[in-house]
């Protein structure tokens, strides 16, 4: 046998063997149980139906080739639906039908869907099918391949995570509904509490020294009282998402002064030294002020409390390439080990000093994390045992925002000193609890000529504001019949009432209640507890905008 002879059986014998390979390869597909095969004529008359088909279906092949297409194991309502959907995204008319399976892959388009298929016996299950249209080497369809998997698992699985999710959202829902109330059951006896101890620590008579060492002491205990819901209440609604911020151009000159005036007197009373930085020029971080003053106090507080004796707190802050600001806070306490840096950030972690005297939760370092990594910065801690430690944050450079003109009104509200000598004003105060009735009244002897009108409900209030035409309404928001907001919406929609200032006083203190509540249309939205000085300040600015705003 000659060479070419030799080579051309060996060609023939590899080409045997491919093709032995290829029908093997395509009796197993063909034979397979995992899926489905559906080949159709160019009709969608079924032709061939393999072993997985039957496994899925119910049917054996002789019952339903030459016999049915594949629309008739479908779910008829579902086939429906996709032809019309099919209608609207291709701008033509498409029959329920085969024709609603088979026409993107008779248009060359490649083609997947999910529907229900239907077994022999009844039974039911979602499948994702793929759809080809079979050509001969003209183009001409010859008829249509269509590959289908059970999608039961995926939809159980899907099922179940929406099942979960649903549940976690109404657990959120129920907890911060809890959270709401709680803080509401809280600040109301806290109102008392701290609105008449500084009723009595700044009245007249001054309290003795005795007196006013127990007042000092119901103060502090109130307002660390009152520290420790706010932080419970932040962390919560950071965790359930709904912590919002205001991100805008914050000049960090400004917070940090506003910082230093309110930490200064904490050192001195522990004999800590304190040192801030001076800005040569001004910087603008894109921050929320108020998270981030929250921020700022808390290290600084922190620097302060775990201080050694005579020790100090070095402020200071640097530029960061690209374009960041990193500012430091410095103490010279007792450090940290290696083992404690791990545990700084967990809630509730005291890092051992439960048994000290230092009070705390646990928690303000976890929310002030937290809050800078809502407001996209960084916070970390460089600390040694022994030597102290450097705690640092780093937030995003932004130019500095465009002054506006408020105008006259502006002006006007920005000045809370009221006028000696002016005719008897009207404050309506709309407050079921005597308590805070009787404090508010403490406060409002303080202002000449102001005299106090109270309505126990919100639809009383609503009466003798009519009636009445108060300069000033303090509105509760919990009332009994209507709330505050209803009351308040009330006023607004009377020509006779639109033009009065109404304050909201209330223990409602979580940030979606007073952003609601400003939304809705209160003058100023204020918190109890009282602070008293916020309060007199708003009721002067509501004062101001009353006598500049002419009456119906």
């Amino acid at each position: 046998m000659s060479s070419k002879s030799v080579v051309a059986a060996n060609v023939e014998v590899q080409r045997q063997a491919a093709l032995l390979q290829a029908g093997a390869l395509q009796n197993a597909i063909l034979n397979s149980a995992n899926f489905s095969i559906i080949a159709t004529d160019e009709k969608g008359i079924i032709q061939l139906f393999n072993v997985g088909a039957e496994r899925m279906l119910g049917y054996q092949a002789a019952e339903v080739v030459n016999r049915i297409n594949p629309s008739d194991i479908h779910d008829p309502d579902e086939v429906k639906a996709r032809a019309a959907a099919l209608s609207i995204e291709l701008a033509t008319t498409i029959a329920p039908g085969f024709e609603a399976l088979a026409f993107k892959a008779s248009r060359g388009i490649e083609d997947s869907y999910q529907l229900t298929y239907i077994r022999k016996d009844g039974s039911r299950f979602p499948a994702i099918v793929s759809v080809t249209a079979l050509r001969d080497a003209r183009g001409a369809i010859l008829g249509y391949l269509l590959i289908g998997t059970d999608n039961s698992v995926r939809k159980q699985v899907e099922s179940e995570l929406q099942n979960a999710k649903a549940a976690a959202e109404k657990a959120n829902l129920a907890k911060s509904q809890f959270l709401s109330q709680m803080s509401h059951e809280l600040r109301t006896p806290l109102n008392a509490i701290l609105g008449f101890a500084q009723v009595m620590a700044s009245g007249a008579p001054a309290p003795t020294p005795s007196q006013k060492r127990s007042l000092d002491q119901i103060l502090k205990g109130g307002w660390y009282l009152l520290e420790l819901i706010n932080e419970i209440l932040d962390l919560a609604l950071i965790e359930s998402g709904k912590m919002t911020l205001s991100i805008e151009p914050v000049s960090l000159t400004e917070v940090m002064l506003e910082c230093q005036v309110m930490i200064e007197p904490q050192a001195q009373k522990r004999g800590v030294g304190m040192s801030f930085p001076r800005f040569e020029t001004p910087h603008f971080v894109k921050a929320d002020r108020t998270r981030l003053k929250q921020v700022l106090i808390n290290l600084l507080f922190n620097a302060v409390k775990y201080n050694k004796p005579q020790g100090t707190v070095v402020v200071d802050y640097a530029l960061r390439p690209p374009n960041s600001l990193r500012i430091s806070v410095r103490d010279t306490g007792a450090g940290l080990a290696p083992d404690k840096l791990a545990q700084l950030f967990q809630p509730f972690s005291r890092l051992g000093q439960e048994a000290g005297v230092e009070e705390g939760t646990g928690i303000g370092l976890v929310v002030t994390k937290r809050l800078v990594e809502l407001m996209a910065g960084t916070i970390g801690v460089d600390s040694t045992a022994g030597a102290g430690s450097v705690f640092w944050f780093e937030l995003g450079l932004t130019v500095a925002p465009k002054r506006i003109n408020g105008g006259a009104e502006a002006a006007a509200l920005a000045q809370p000193a009221m006028r000696e000598g002016a005719p008897l004003r009207t404050l309506l105060y709309v407050e079921d609890n005597s308590t805070n009735l009787q404090l508010v009244e403490e406060l409002v002897v303080r202002v000449p000529g102001l005299r106090l009108l109270s309505a126990a409900d919100g639809t009383l209030g609503v009466e003798l504001a009519r009636a009445y035409q108060p300069e000033v309404i303090l509105m509760d928001i919990n009332l009994p019949g209507i709330s505050g907001i209803e009351a308040m919406k009330i006023l607004r929609a009377d020509p006779a009432t639109a033009h009065i200032p109404i304050i909201a006083l209330s223990a409602n203190a979580m940030r979606h209640d007073i952003e609601d509540g400003l939304d809705a249309g209160f003058f100023r939205y204020l918190t109890k507890p009282i602070v008293v000085g916020e309060f007199m300040a708003a009721l002067g600015m509501a004062l101001e905008l009353s006598a500049k705003k002419p009456t119906p």
